[in-house]
């Protein structure tokens, strides 16, 4: 999203976020930005950060705000093995096996118990 501004007779462009929590716009410049974990979240170009998602917030306050909502949230291995698969299946070239499916997702059939029993929070990034 972009913004045109008159400055000393000159037009420039701004360009445009919006605030996660507001939805509001504002100078992209001023944007606050960082990872919360979110087990619904995964990232088509970096599977590295599959579990967190990026908030953006209009200032430091609302975004300390959206990350201790954020704290509250149930992290849920099974939601993240889901929107893992879904990736997995909905892009690239077609699964044909399970074996190919963990391939792709990083996967395997032992993470499932080991993840139920352990029910860790990954920790964001600010």
């Amino acid at each position: 999203m972009k913004m045109w501004d008159r400055k000393n007779g000159k037009t420039e462009e701004t360009r445009l976020e919006l605030c996660d929590l507001r939805g509001a716009a504002f100078a992209e410049s001023e944007a606050v930005r960082g990872y919360v974990p979110d087990s619904s979240s995964v990232n088509s170009d970096n599977d590295w950060i599959d579990g967190l998602r990026l908030i953006t917030a209009c200032s430091e306050a609302r975004f300390a705000l959206m990350q201790d909502n954020c704290r509250h949230r149930l992290f849920t291995y099974e939601e993240l093995w889901a929107a893992k698969t879904n990736r997995a299946l909905t892009t690239g070239p077609p699964v044909l096996s399970i074996e190919q499916l963990g391939c792709r997702t990083g996967l395997r059939t032992g993470d499932r118990t080991r993840h139920r029993l352990a029910r860790r929070t990954p920790r964001a990034s600010g």
